[in-house]
């Protein structure tokens, strides 16, 4: 079990230079988990898609489906006051910080491109080499 970030989540379903290698995140351990709030941030990513052309509405709504299939079941409620003193002691997003709270509170690795968050929590804040390159439990 690990807990991916929206960014994690976007490189496996939209088609890009770094879906091969989520893609063997997925294949390594396909137990993700997430907050809830990777709903609203990854309906965002996917706006921002549309509205940029790389896709049109029915890609958008296809991919937005395949998440949610991906994901059903999968989100985690997370404390909210941790996530707030996480954030203004580390002066890290709120948003952030909330992927990093489920982590810690599962006791799982948070696989993550954000070099801000792995560099402040680098003892559960993986990039995806950095998760790969871990011995398989």
């Amino acid at each position: 079990m690990i807990v991916v970030d929206v960014t994690i989540i976007a490189y496996l379903l939209i088609a890009g230079e770094k879906t091969a290698l989520a893609q063997a995140v997925y294949r390594k351990d396909p137990q993700w988990m997430v907050p809830h709030l990777w709903q609203h941030e990854f309906l965002n990513v996917l706006a921002t898609y549309v509205r940029h052309g790389a896709g049109d509405l029915a890609d958008g709504e296809k991919i937005w489906e395949q998440a949610l299939t991906l994901l059903g079941g999968r989100e985690q409620s997370i404390n909210m006051h941790l996530a707030l003193e996480l954030a203004t002691r580390h002066q890290v997003s709120g948003y952030d910080a909330q992927y990093a709270v489920l982590a810690f509170t599962l006791g799982v690795p948070c696989v993550s491109e954000d070099q801000r968050l792995q560099k402040t929590f680098p003892q559960f804040v993986l990039s995806m080499e950095r998760f790969l390159s871990l011995p398989q439990d």
